[in-house]
């Protein structure tokens, strides 16, 4: 069946404390995805985000990011007061989030409502936590030690700790019980605020996509809890890192820094640490969008201690056996590869096999030193089994993108679209209809494409730290009118 769907991160969403969060607003939001008549809502995955506040590199791949609890509805709860959240500076800006001031004000704020929580006598609290013992239990204890040594990576604990010496545990799950049980609390009203919200889509006809990555984060709890899994040295520190060769874009490639799997050990225990995540996810979203999904076929693996991604090679991966494995304990599941980059024959008959829809984005389809309309990514040439996009939170707005590449480039997309006299502003419009008038099964927008907005707007500019993951809309973006725009494209489409 066709449908269609936008792409909006959860930290985008308005509200009035400083980022998006699981509040009124977000219920809001779904309200706009029913009336613009989309059936999917894709967001970013919800980790806590670490340095750089990147949602790719999280502190665990179980847990949810505190900053999207909703502080409004703590305060309905009476375990804040209205003048402690009004009183907070957790930034100024609406179309931005200062996560210096998150930090600073936020968390403080969350330490507030736990300790008015009477939290060791909460029956439900003390019943998640039971459930989730099997990576809550080490996801809170790492999360009360990095405070200890001050934020600092596990690698630069003490010996004891970083290699969770019986005695060390015990003494680190004695003496810091509290702040133990305030993590763990943190992630009992993060799932109780996300399912209730994700009941609320569900009852609505919309879908969660979620999003998780290929890779873990080394500065995380599932590294220090399960050195195992990770090629690692004695020491416990990366043998090798993931990243990506140079290409045209980038000549050094790029060092994404994560620990690379060890292959064969997943295999020989039936892959039951990949099984026990995707069912995970399954529990928290309708779909899951597998991000690199080539490196399940061959994954780059740069030397542990290079600065560019020059000397890496190419390492087989799992293959389809792993996602044989997934089927066969969880069932038939919606799973979107995400297959963006460096193609391979080998990477295309995984995809195939698998049976799962790829991602054609337009962004990547007009390339003036190619006249040949062979490109994967031109829409004559899509599938039905895919899920098409004008561009991912990686990519610039399509407006944005307009504006900066080459005058051929764009000639070559008014001769496609036959436009010759079209402007940016029409050939964005006509960008976001080619991809939703497409065969493609699914349609995925990012909002700002829908609002026509330009680079100011963007998500993400990969391989660089500072200014990503900050973008907010406001409430005046999402107006009736652009509803019903959006509604009636779609409709237009046979995706309503």
């Amino acid at each position: 069946m066709r449908a269609s769907g936008i792409l909006l991160p959860v930290f985008c969403i308005p509200s009035p404390n400083g980022i998006g969060c699981f509040s009124r607003e977000a219920y809001q939001w779904v309200d706009f995805l029913v009336s613009a008549g989309q059936r999917y809502w894709q967001i970013l995955p919800l980790g806590p985000t670490s340095f750089g506040d990147s949602p790719y590199q999280s502190f665990s791949t179980y847990a949810g990011n505190p900053y999207f609890i909703d502080l409004e509805e703590l305060v309905e709860e009476g375990l804040l007061t209205r003048e402690q959240v009004d009183g907070a500076d957790m930034g100024k800006d609406k179309r931005d989030i200062d996560y210096g001031k998150l930090y600073e004000n936020r968390m403080p704020l969350l330490k507030k409502a736990f300790q008015k929580s009477q939290q060791e006598e909460d029956s439900e609290f003390l019943s998640f936590w039971s459930e989730n013992a099997w990576w809550l239990d080490d996801y809170a204890l790492f999360m009360a030690v990095k405070d200890v040594f001050q934020g600092a990576s596990w690698d630069q604990w003490a010996e004891d700790i970083r290699y969770r010496w019986d005695n060390a545990l015990w003494y680190y799950r004695n003496n810091y019980a509290e702040q133990i049980r305030f993590y763990a609390w943190l992630q009992y009203v993060f799932a109780k605020q996300w399912k209730k919200l994700k009941e609320y889509a569900n009852e609505q006809g919309v879908r969660i996509i979620g999003d998780i990555p290929i890779y873990v984060a080394y500065d995380s709890a599932d590294v220090w809890a399960h050195p195992e899994l990770f090629q690692l040295k004695e020491d416990r520190t990366p043998a090798a890192v993931a990243g990506c060769p140079p290409d045209g874009f980038s000549a050094d490639g790029q060092l994404w820094g994560n620990p690379l799997y060890r292959w064969d050990y997943h295999r020989d225990t039936g892959y039951i640490w990949w099984v026990g995540r995707m069912e995970n996810c399954f529990k928290m979203y309708d779909v899951v969008r597998i991000d690199h999904f080539r490196g399940f076929d061959e994954y780059y693996s740069i030397p542990a201690g290079d600065k560019t991604a020059v000397n890496g090679h190419w390492e087989k991966g799992p293959g389809i056996g792993l996602f044989r494995t997934i089927e066969r304990q969880l069932g038939k599941k919606d799973i979107i590869a995400e297959d963006l980059g460096y193609m391979t024959d080998s990477v295309r008959e995984l995809v195939r096999e698998s049976g799962y829809p790829n991602m054609k984005v337009l962004e990547f389809a007009f390339d003036a030193r190619d006249s040949s309309g062979a490109n994967d990514y031109l829409p004559h040439n899509y599938i039905q089994n895919c899920v098409a996009y004008t561009g991912t939170h990686d990519n610039e707005t399509i407006y944005g993108w307009l504006s900066s590449i080459r005058e051929e480039e764009k000639k070559a997309i008014r001769v496609y679209m036959d436009r010759p006299d079209a402007d940016d502003k029409e050939l964005a419009e006509q960008m976001v209809r080619m991809t939703v008038s497409s065969v493609a099964d699914l349609a995925i927008i990012p909002i700002q494409d829908y609002l026509g907005l330009d680079n100011s707007a963007r998500i993400n500019f990969p391989s660089t730290l500072g200014t990503n993951w900050r973008w907010r809309m406001t409430k005046r973006d999402l107006s009736k009118k652009l509803a019903r725009k959006i509604k009636q494209l779609c409709m237009l489409y046979g995706r309503v």
